[in-house]
């Protein structure tokens, strides 16, 4: 992953911006995926898909997994916790946790800063931080991510495999996961139910 230091956006590169699946997509786990592009440069890509729930697990049942908050102290964590999803960030390192969050959270050692208010952290400190309510204002956990080799990304695209807009905080952090792939190509002025018809007429 790119240093902070490093954190100037190329031409062309889509960092900080979402990537949406055509209805055409070829890869099922990416099926209507919404995807917010952490980093991509020459040496690749990476990204969080924001709209795909982990099945099986909750947030708080996370918690408990990970011994953060034993089970008699569920009832006593932050309001709200208790309908935070746990989400599907894409294939790759499944058993690893990634949180999206805003800026207001930030560790020197371990957030990446990634565009205007959005930051991403990938230690348990800040699931800690979350249980307690000192954590940031806004957050989505994902386990694993979506992950693309140098140029792999550009193929894609070029392929008609993923649309791009800019992210906004209020579509990536919405609870309301079922709606985001029609908000996000609300986005860009597309109707979906006018991409499915269009798609495969030249």
């Amino acid at each position: 992953m790119p240093q902070r230091s490093a954190r100037k956006k190329g031409a062309g590169y889509l960092d900080g911006q979402l990537l949406i699946a055509m209805p055409a997509m070829g890869d099922p786990r990416f099926a209507r995926a919404v995807i917010y592009l952490c980093a991509h440069s020459a040496d690749g890509a990476m990204g969080i898909v924001i709209n795909q729930r982990a099945p099986n697990i909750s947030f708080t049942e996370l918690l408990e997994q990970l011994n953060i908050v034993p089970t008699e102290n569920r009832i006593n964590l932050p309001t709200g916790l208790h309908a935070m999803s746990v989400h599907l960030g894409g294939p790759v390192e499944t058993g690893r946790g990634f949180v999206l969050h805003s800026a207001d959270y930030f560790k020197a050692e371990s957030t990446l800063p990634i565009d205007e208010g959005v930051c991403l952290t990938a230690t348990i400190d800040i699931l800690r931080d979350i249980a307690k309510g000192t954590g940031p204002d806004k957050a989505l956990l994902a386990l694993g991510y979506a992950g693309w080799a140098p140029g792999q990304l550009e193929s894609e695209i070029h392929a008609n495999g993923w649309l791009n807009c800019p992210a906004d905080l209020e579509l990536i952090f919405d609870p309301e996961i079922d709606g985001k792939y029609q908000r996000a190509l609300g986005k860009l002025g597309i109707d979906p139910i006018r991409l499915v018809n269009d798609s495969g007429h030249a």
